[in-house]
């Protein structure tokens, strides 16, 4: 085997002759050309790329690599590059540190034949594994798009809005697909209104799938048992009970759907090894009668007009760590004028270059303290969160959910 073309890139010595000659007599066609002539793309375009680029050792580092970049877009094909002695061996070493291959003299024919033959070679090696990488990285990321994009399919177009109620979300991936997820959706045709928002462990593309998987068998659930409900509640005890018994009817549908949920990913995906923490709630827009479970996820905030703040904290397991847990459904009003945020842990735990946590304290005070309308309050904490970051990499998925009962509707109470 022997290389086809070479060019020479060096002013004309001693050493490129002898090399061109050695090249020559070997039967490889040998181009000596200028650095600024290989930049202005001269030769002419029409003259074809060589296999070989041969380089003087005394040519700056960083003006190879543009000698490269230029033949590489010129003739779509990367050459191999070898540097050779012109003058002083000392030359060769910013090179070899910079990774390209070299020849050292005595230039003969049968040396640097095989030297050169090498190096051909292992660049060619080398290509076809980058051409392959870049194919494979390519399609990978293709393939991400498409779960992103599906993914986002999953949470809802269009949130809810009940007559005096405001609603808004924020939902920011760490990677191109998240383990994150929030859904708001009507119960009961719009007299009730259902709040999830779900942080499945891990992050990425296992985490993104485990997320599907719980959200449609969330709300397939509640869906599904909301149908059977639709004919009411029937109660011989006035408005009292019957408001009592739809606040357990509430909390049924409630406990079937986290059970049955965790009872599929225990059967089905124990040794999956994913769990997720859940927040899932039905509030009812007339009342503001608030039910929920919260299967260990972080707890929600429910401020109060006055600015009061009330915890809403875990009253059972996250879904998919144990057998049969003891899910225990719990009550709150949102009254007039009264806030509910709801968010996941890459809130709490965004970190700084420093690696210092946003921390639940921060969010309890901007909660606290912030705007009335759960728009602004949610713009607030992202735009914290940003100063809080800084130039470190967003480490966890993001996800906010925010609901208001403006105080214009106060004919609806209590």
């Amino acid at each position: 085997m022997t290389v086809q073309s070479a060019w020479l890139v060096s002013i004309r010595s001693a050493n490129a002759q002898r090399l061109g000659a050695a090249l020559a007599a070997a039967g490889t066609e040998v181009r000596h050309v200028q650095p600024e002539d290989v930049l202005r793309q001269q030769p002419a375009p029409w003259v074809p790329a060589p296999d070989l680029l041969l380089i003087n050792a005394g040519l700056d580092v960083d003006l190879v690599r543009r000698l490269v970049i230029a033949i590489t877009r010129s003739a779509r094909r990367k050459p191999a590059v070898v540097v050779f002695v012109d003058a002083e061996f000392a030359e060769l070493e910013r090179h070899v540190l910079a990774g390209t291959d070299y020849i050292v003299p005595p230039y003969v024919v049968g040396q640097v034949c095989d030297r050169l033959v090498t190096s051909s070679l292992r660049q060619a090696v080398r290509t076809v594994v980058e051409d392959s990488t870049a194919a494979d990285l390519l399609r990978y990321e293709r393939e991400l798009a498409i779960g992103r994009e599906i993914q986002m399919g999953f949470l809802p177009d269009d949130l809810p809005a009940p007559d005096g109620w405001d609603l808004t979300a924020s939902y920011r991936p760490a990677r191109e697909v998240s383990g994150d997820f929030y859904d708001a959706f009507e119960l009961l045709g719009g007299r009730r209104i259902a709040l999830v928002v779900a942080d499945v462990c891990d992050k990425g593309v296992g985490s993104a799938l485990f997320m599907a998987l719980i959200r449609t068998l969330l709300r397939y659930t509640a869906v599904y048992l909301d149908i059977g409900a639709r004919s009411g509640v029937r109660t011989g005890f006035g408005l009292a009970g019957l408001r009592e018994a739809e606040r357990r009817r509430d909390e049924a549908v409630l406990l079937r759907a986290v059970t049955a949920t965790n009872d599929y990913l225990m059967r089905n995906h124990m040794l999956q090894a994913y769990f997720a923490t859940v927040f899932f709630a039905i509030v009812d827009p007339t009342s503001g009668s608030l039910v929920y479970v919260n299967c260990g996820h972080n707890a929600p905030l429910l401020r109060r007009a006055d600015g009061a703040v009330i915890h809403l904290d875990p009253t059972g397991p996250a879904l998919g760590l144990v057998e049969d847990p003891p899910f225990v459904p719990a009550r709150a009003v949102v009254r007039v004028g009264d806030l509910l945020f709801i968010y996941t842990d890459g809130v709490s735990e965004a970190r700084d270059a420093h690696g210092r946590f946003f921390g639940e304290h921060r969010i309890t005070s901007i909660v606290c303290d912030g705007a009335v309308d759960v728009f602004d309050l949610v713009d607030c904490i992202e735009q914290e969160l940003a100063s809080h970051a800084g130039a470190a990499d967003q480490s966890d998925d993001i996800t906010m959910l925010a609901i208001h009962r403006r105080p214009a509707f106060a004919g609806a109470a209590r």
